[in-house]
């Protein structure tokens, strides 16, 4: 499996909006929610960023280990040794650029599906739906 540096995909972030202009023909559309607001409907290759997964992978980590600070450093050295950690490494780092994009974008609540980085549909947890909604008021905007 081909592993991608995290700052490269900052910098896909970043940078994606000055590059695609009007360029894409489809676009390009990102779903914020949490594990307890699940998107539904979502269509292939949409990304689907959980803003509390940075959480979640912090209580999976330190479930069982011990109160002793030292002997709980120790343990968190000994994971971080296996080939594995890279796997776990990645999510960290996913995780966090997703809550990173969310900032940049000033999301407010969940669930929001956002489109070209202009126009949020809020408390909408059916992609498909929220889509068409945006289509009627992206509509409504270019007739003015």
């Amino acid at each position: 499996m081909e592993r991608h540096h995290p700052r490269r995909w900052l910098a896909a972030f970043v940078l994606f909006p000055c590059f695609a202009g009007t360029a894409l023909a489809e676009p390009a559309i990102e779903v914020f929610t949490t594990a307890g607001e699940p998107a539904v409907n979502v269509p292939p290759g949409v990304a689907v960023i959980e803003l509390d997964a940075p959480g979640r992978l912090d209580a999976e980590l330190s479930q069982d280990l011990p109160a002793d600070p030292d002997v709980a450093a120790a343990m968190m050295r000994e994971r971080m040794a296996t080939p594995e950690w890279q796997e776990t490494a990645d999510r960290y780092a996913d995780s966090y650029l997703g809550l990173a994009r969310a900032w940049q974008l000033g999301i407010e609540k969940v669930p929001a599906v956002v489109i070209d980085g202009r126009h949020v549909i809020y408390g909408q947890p059916d992609v498909a739906k929220a889509l068409r909604e945006a289509e009627q008021i992206v509509g409504k905007e270019g007739r003015r």
